[in-house]
């Protein structure tokens, strides 16, 4: 029988979701279904979702109302949920919506087509039992091409946060075997990428299976492979940020020098009501052995502000510790609580009016910094990797510094898609560079 399954995929959230996302997308085309690109041309539309904040949850269920109106035209229609929330809200999901026909965790991937077809038989299907071994290890991702690529090198967590549902939606961790990840990074290179971003809930933990080598081993490993490659890595846990991996970092010029580790508040009281086991003066220790060995090293972090029981000291010391870190970008969120998570039982006490005062106080200080760190780039020279026409002015380009800036420059001569631009920084805002190509 010839199977007539159109299947479009939107991805919500995180890198690690656009990861499983490609993942999905040749599970699906292995079985012989065609990827679309539009709801429209699709009768299988897959919502990969994230569950990390109540905003990306609520985001979902509205597009659900939008694509129930696909099932109201008489010809078969399957929706499916993927990801974070499927594990977490399944029975909502299936049940209360009257909309979605199957539901399937980060670590059931494999089922998707199965499950496809048992929902157009009229079965509603569920799958989203956690794994202690599942890493798809053995599935070569399809990816979009392009210039950059992220290579899933370990899922799940074993930190618990008490805000954090991860650990609960997508189990604990895991590792994929060292040489089978740099042996992706190197057909990566031969394929034309020319940069790769290796992905983990908390990368920092990675341990090979096989060798028992550490993150720090991983990143020398691939350097090494592909000399010319970019090397990215996220995210960071500060508990785990290691003398050896920083000094790995900065020994090898293809690992780029961005570090993203998130902080979350400037409060060691809060940081203890977290369960993120390190003070603000560990951290701060680990920022000042990266700048020693990196001066040039870019920073991004994370904030919540308005945890419960925080007071105006507690969010004080947040801005203070922005002030005295001086990070080149950060991602900013009020405190939403998560079902199942200790954080849950705890009072949410600060008023959501009190929550958006405070972020929006540490989004403008944030700002601030951003647009000063920015400044003193004028007249510098960046090796940028060039990725393309820019979103808003198709006449220039934009691609990326070896720190993660967005450059913004005119591509006064034929510029492909992948080079190494140098670009000479004339502007600035706090969130991108402008500059001219230097021949």
């Amino acid at each position: 029988m010839e199977n007539k399954f159109s299947v479009y995929i939107e991805t919500y959230g995180c890198q690690m979701n656009l990861s499983d996302t490609e993942i999905v997308s040749r599970v699906v085309k292995n079985a012989g279904y065609d990827l679309v690109d539009s709801p429209r041309k699709a009768n299988v539309v897959l919502l990969n979702t994230c569950s990390v904040r109540e905003n990306a949850e609520r985001k979902i269920f509205e597009r659900l109302s939008q694509l129930k109106k696909f099932k109201q035209n008489g010809e078969p229609f399957v929706i499916g949920i993927l990801g974070c929330m499927a594990e977490r809200l399944r029975h909502k999901l299936l049940e209360e919506t009257q909309v979605v026909d199957l539901s399937v965790g980060p670590d059931e991937y494999r089922k998707v087509p199965e499950l496809i077809q048992k929902a157009f038989a009229g079965e509603k299907g569920i799958a989203v039992r956690l794994s202690r071994v599942e890493t798809y290890d053995d599935i070569e991702p399809l990816r979009k091409e392009g210039i950059s690529a992220w290579i899933s090198i370990m899922r799940g967590c074993d930190k618990f946060c008490t805000y954090c549902v991860v650990p609960y939606t997508r189990g604990r961790e895991r590792s994929r075997p060292l040489n089978s990840i740099v042996n992706e990074v190197k057909k990566l290179w031969d394929e034309g990428y020319k940069e790769v971003t290796l992905l983990g809930q908390n990368v920092n933990s990675y341990r090979c299976p096989q060798s028992n080598a550490d993150f720090a081993d991983l990143l020398k490993a691939c350097a090494l492979a592909v000399p010319k490659m970019r090397i990215r890595f996220v995210t960071s846990h500060p508990q785990d940020m290691s003398d050896k991996l920083i000094e790995t970092i900065a020994e090898y010029s293809n690992i780029c020098k961005y570090i993203h580790l998130p902080i979350q508040s400037g409060s060691n009281r809060i940081l203890e009501l977290m369960g993120r086991n390190y003070t603000f003066e560990h951290y701060l220790g680990r920022i000042e052995k990266i700048r020693s060995l990196m001066p040039n090293c870019a920073l991004s972090t994370d904030i919540i502000a308005g945890f419960p029981t925080e007071t105006i000291d507690d969010h004080q010391a947040t801005l203070r510790a922005l002030e005295i870190i001086r990070f080149d970008g950060a991602y900013m969120f009020r405190y939403s609580p998560r079902e199942h998570t200790k954080a849950y039982k705890m009072p949410d006490d600060v008023p959501d009016k009190e929550k958006i005062r405070r972020l929006n106080e540490i989004i403008d200080l944030q700002n601030k910094i951003s647009k000063e760190i920015n400044e003193t780039e004028h007249n510098k020279i960046h090796e940028v990797l060039a990725e393309g026409p820019s979103k808003k002015d198709k006449t220039k380009w934009q691609g990326r510094t070896d720190t993660n800036k967005v450059v913004i420059f005119e591509p006064k001569r034929n510029v492909a898609t992948g080079e190494l631009i140098r670009v000479k920084i004339t502007n600035s805002t706090c969130a991108t560079l402008f500059g001219k190509i230097v021949d």
